[in-house]
């Protein structure tokens, strides 16, 4: 064969195989998805995660993560979803905003089936955009604040609002304390406190509890004295304090310091105050009230058998954050099983349809896609947690 003869040879079988790569991406090389692993086929379900699993907020991701996994194990120990074992896959967001939209493109390329998370709502909110524009649906355990879920409608919470436990707050401490007099003290650099303390104070006013002193700190504050001395200076009958336990722990001490004796309330980030007190200090928040989704001491078999099975996996026991997100991994496998499918519209519209019975109540979702349910008011008394009341929102 002719050198000539070799090299026409070598250019046809060249164009063949260049026509033969245009003729496999005809749309112009947009087809991004036709790499991307597909389950449908696969014989699982694949669920991305996003947690802090590490940095300043990774007490909460490791908390969700474990109740997570717990039920991924349940399920697939159970014999999986429709027969397809749940692959559950988790990226460390680091409680960073920008970290979380790195992670969320990292699984979006492994063809994830479902998103799950995030944790707390500054990265819930950055990917939330992203996943309701992809048509995946997204469901975060935790992310509280309003705007995640408005008009996104692949976007689901377990977790109720911020405004949802400012109204609470309100309306049990007029229903339940009888108070007529309420002091708000706000960490101007976190929108959940904000978002609590806002809806608090509208709320309060329309029921008529008239709000006689606000005050507020910035997020590395741990000299809080000034303004709770303005506080007891007004004597309130309550004062609610939205923030997480860690802070909750520096201010209450102090407000034992400085005389106040109105009853302390808060939402749902309170929960493991006291693991953040000696017992020594369990005084300083004996009788403080706040929001939570669910009570250990709830007796029903369904919330009995998870803490049975937390404690034994993690020799601990579960919060909130482990809960909410034990109870969205079983939303997913209802929505799925339901939908008879893993398409995303088809999971989605189901999700909207589904009337749900988990460890942190009964619950559907509203228009926005946000929990309708109970919230259990829980009760700091000798140096545990109790089940005070159960509040139907109005």
């Amino acid at each position: 064969m002719t050198k000539k003869l070799t090299t026409k040879i070598l250019a046809m079988f060249l164009c063949l195989g260049l026509l033969l790569s245009a003729c496999n991406n005809g749309d112009g090389g947009n087809n991004d998805n036709e790499d991307k692993t597909t389950t449908e086929d696969s014989g699982v379900v694949t669920i991305g995660a996003l947690a802090p699993l590490t940095g300043n907020v990774a007490i909460y991701g490791n908390m969700a993560t474990n109740g997570a996994k717990l039920a991924v194990e349940e399920i697939n120990a159970a014999g999986g979803i429709d027969g397809k074992q749940i692959e559950y896959l988790v990226e460390d967001e680091q409680g960073d905003a920008t970290e979380a939209v790195t992670a969320y493109n990292k699984l979006f390329d492994k063809g994830i089936d479902f998103l799950f998370g995030d944790i707390t709502s500054g990265p819930t909110e950055a990917v939330a955009e992203l996943a309701n524009q992809d048509g995946v649906p997204m469901m975060t355990p935790t992310g509280t604040q309003d705007g995640i879920t408005v008009d996104r409608d692949y976007i689901f919470r377990v977790c109720y609002t911020d405004s949802y436990q400012g109204n609470i707050l309100a309306q049990y401490a007029i229903e339940e304390l009888g108070a007529k007099t309420a002091a708000i003290m706000t960490n101007n650099s976190s929108d959940y406190s904000d978002g609590v303390a806002q809806t608090f104070k509208a709320k309060a006013e329309e029921l008529g509890l008239e709000v006689v002193a606000e005050e507020s700190y910035g997020n590395s504050d741990t000299d809080f004295k000034a303004q709770l001395t303005n506080i007891a200076n007004v004597n309130p009958d309550v004062v609610v304090i939205p923030d997480y336990y860690e802070v909750i722990a520096m201010i209450a001490p102090q407000a034992k310091d400085t005389g106040i004796d109105a009853t302390l309330i808060g939402p749902d980030g309170w929960d493991g105050v006291l693991a953040q007190l000696n017992e020594s200090e369990y005084d300083n928040v004996e009788g403080a009230v706040f929001t939570n989704h669910y009570s250990v001491e709830d007796d029903s078999e369904k919330v009995q058998n998870f803490l049975a099975a937390y404690k034994e996996k993690y020799d601990e026991e579960p919060a909130s954050f482990s809960a909410l997100a034990y109870d969205g991994i079983y939303l997913y496998k209802e929505a799925v099983e339901k939908a008879g499918t893993t398409d995303h519209d088809a999971v989605k519209d189901a999700l909207k349809e589904i009337e749900f019975d988990g460890v942190t109540g009964k619950l559907k979702f509203d228009e926005n896609n946000n929990p309708i349910k109970d919230v259990s008011m829980i009760k700091i008394e000798n140096g545990k947690y109790t089940l005070e009341t159960v509040v139907s929102p109005q």
